[in-house]
């Protein structure tokens, strides 16, 4: 498999801190941030060696600014710091050093200059075995194109100098980087990865702040991939991802996020046919000199690095059952309101103190025996979802570093595959047919299944996720469950704004919807400690209002409604009479009650979808957190 790399910028903690978290996560190389050597109090040669220690490699020494453009006069103390530079790489054991394009206000607009004074510095490199990888910064002040930059690198024409291209600089610009695959591959020294959401703002703050590691984002960083692949590029595929979360986040856990980003990368790659130029793609400028021509054919495969494919993901066919921890009081509480629901206590564990409910094809399970969880008594503590090859989506799972978790069971007990979400929550893969099947653990408890309150089905759940694990869990759902983007938005909650990803299979028998809140909440915001709900649903909502007392909604709401939505009189009397909340897309409409909390963290949802309605109501939210606030606030006086 193609080496993969991680710059020390994209971790919290010392330059010790970051060596030990990559080599643990199982990087085979770093590259070196200046500042993160700078506030190390170990010399270049500890460094050295910790790193050899690691099994790890230094393949890149980054950035040296403002070298290229410079003005006559000020261009010696550009060779008499990079002469510095280089001799810091020799006591590092690096070899290659990153020039990013000057942004210095006297920067000289002249390409010949840049290359010149490249050259200059690509000769003193060279004599000591050593390269330059010259890089376009997006707000670089005269060079901030990759197009600019090679052909810089081109009229240079020093073997010594060559480009890195990266991701964020190429993708916050343009799409079109159809003609890297035109470049010839061994002048490419260095290749950067980054993701990033799409937003209309600054690029040098947008890059500072807002990189996420690939496929985390919205960047084509697939495309950009393979284009630079077929140029025939065989160094590490490397991360540099500035982030304010990740260098805040515990920097093992980050790692791993990140080597998991570009393992899931490599294999889709990997699946895909190469995509082959119509024809070579010709640099701008004058005919390429000797030393730096090439054929301009696309790259043969064997010429390109290696990826591993991943075990496919096999397809999901429905979520099996939701596994709720609870103690004796949320214990209590939930087996009441499954009753009200309809549900039926149908078997006992043979060996564990877990209760199983079912109403038609909806079945949860109540555990008593679950350690407690901190944010509540109650807790969405794992869900099982229907595979058509369990095993190989647990060896899915292992590939892409999802951590195994140990169960407890005897031997005539079925053997299902757990695996901890970024969350804690314990994701099981299983089959519920009578030869492969789970039920079998439990023992009728003689209760049958009855009409009940009209519930048909789990339809989805919602997952609360800590302020700095929500892209870790966005990118572990989408690659290891091989689900992919539903809906997604932002809200103004009563506690402050709340980003919402909800993520589904192909014909949405599987939906998770994930939320966050935009800031880390302080002591005041008495909402939900990272709330946890499930969504039943069902064809007749009219009987479950009779059946469970709901959170009340404001009379507000529906005079607001009123003004957005004409629905016809009948309707809207009925919305009212219900005490449902109400959406609608192109599709259809959506009904929603919710149930009071449950043990400071979890609640039901009941919805009744109508005329294939798509989305999950995430406008409502914020009428359903007052509403639950002023359950809490009453409950609590």
């Amino acid at each position: 498999m193609a080496r993969l790399s991680i710059a020390t910028v994209c971790l919290s903690g010392t330059l010790e801190d970051r060596l030990d978290a990559a080599a643990a996560a199982g990087f085979d190389a770093v590259e070196i941030f200046e500042n993160d050597l700078i506030a190390s109090a170990a010399s270049p040669e500890r460094i050295r060696q910790r790193v050899a220690d690691l099994g790890l490699s230094i393949e890149l020494y980054q950035p040296f600014r403002d070298a290229e453009g410079a003005p006559p006069e000020r261009f010696p103390a550009v060779e008499r710091r990079f002469e510095a530079k280089l001799d810091l790489m020799a006591r590092l054991g690096a070899d290659t050093i990153l020039i990013c394009s000057s942004v210095a206000p006297d920067t000289i607009d002249d390409d010949a200059l840049a290359a010149a004074q490249l050259r200059r510095l690509a000769e003193r490199a060279g004599e000591r075995g050593m390269r330059i990888a010259y890089e376009a910064l997006a707000w670089g002040r005269h060079v901030s194109t990759w197009e600019h930059s090679w052909e810089i690198v081109r009229r240079a024409g020093h073997p010594a100098l060559g480009l890195c291209l990266d991701s964020f600089h190429v993708l916050s610009r343009t799409d079109d980087y159809g003609k890297i695959a035109g470049l010839p591959g061994e002048r490419i020294f260095f290749l950067q990865l980054a993701d990033a959401p799409r937003l209309d703002m600054d690029v040098l703050q947008w890059s500072r702040h807002h990189r996420l590691f690939p496929l985390q984002g919205r960047l084509d960083l697939a495309g950009f991939t393979r284009a630079v692949l077929d140029a025939g590029y065989r160094g590490p595929l490397s991360l540099e991802v500035f982030n304010d979360v990740f260098r805040q986040a515990d920097p093992h856990r980050t790692a791993v996020d990140a080597r998991r980003s570009l393992i899931a990368l490599a294999g889709l790659l990997a699946d895909a046919e190469p995509t082959q130029p119509a024809g070579p793609a010709q640099p701008a400028g004058p005919a390429r000199p000797a030393e730096a021509a090439r054929s301009a054919e696309p790259a043969r495969p064997a010429e390109q690095a290696e990826l591993t494919r991943l075990t496919p993901a096999p397809e999901l066919t429905g979520i099996a059952f939701v596994e709720l921890a609870v103690d004796p009081d949320s214990g209590a509480q939930l087996e009441s309101l499954l009753r009200a629901l309809g549900f039926a206590h149908t078997g006992q564990h043979r060996s564990k103190a877990v209760q199983l409910w079912e109403h038609d094809t909806a079945r949860i399970l109540l555990n008593s025996g679950a350690p407690r969880l901190a944010e509540g008594s109650a807790a969405i503590r794992a869900f099982a979802l229907e595979s058509t090859d369990p095993a190989a989506s647990a060896q899915r799972a292992a590939e892409l570093l999802a951590k195994p978790l140990p169960r407890r069971r005897r031997q005539a007990e079925a053997d299902l595959t757990a695996v901890a979400a970024p969350d804690g929550t314990e994701v099981f893969f299983c089959r519920s047919d009578a030869d492969h099947g789970w039920l079998g653990d439990f023992l009728p408890t003689g209760e049958t299944r009855t009409a009940g309150a009209g519930i048909t089905a789990i339809d989805h759940l919602s997952l609360a996720q800590p302020f700095d694990r929500y892209d870790e869990a966005a990118l572990f759902y989408r690659s290891v469950l091989g689900l992919t983007d539903d809906e997604a938005g932002e809200f103004a909650a009563p506690f402050g704004l709340v980003r919402t990803l909800a993520i589904r299979n192909a014909d949405r028998s599987v939906r998770l919807a994930l939320s966050v809140p935009l800031l880390r909440r302080g002591d005041w915001a008495p909402a939900v400690p990272h709330p946890q709900h499930l969504t039943l649903i069902t064809d007749d909502l009219a009987r479950v209002a009779k059946a469970v007392d709901a959170v009340p909604v404001p009379a507000n709401y529906y005079d607001d409604l009123d003004a957005r939505r004409d629905l016809p009189g009948p309707r809207r009397d009925t919305v009212r009479g219900l005490g449902a909340l109400y959406d609608e897309d192109e599709h259809g409409s959506y009904l929603q009650l919710f149930t009071p909390v449950v043990g400071r963290r979890v609640f039901v949802e009941i919805v009744q979808r109508e005329g294939g309605y798509r989305g999950y109501g995430f406008a409502n939210d914020p009428v359903r957190m007052a509403a639950h606030r002023a359950q809490r606030t009453e409950t609590s006086g």
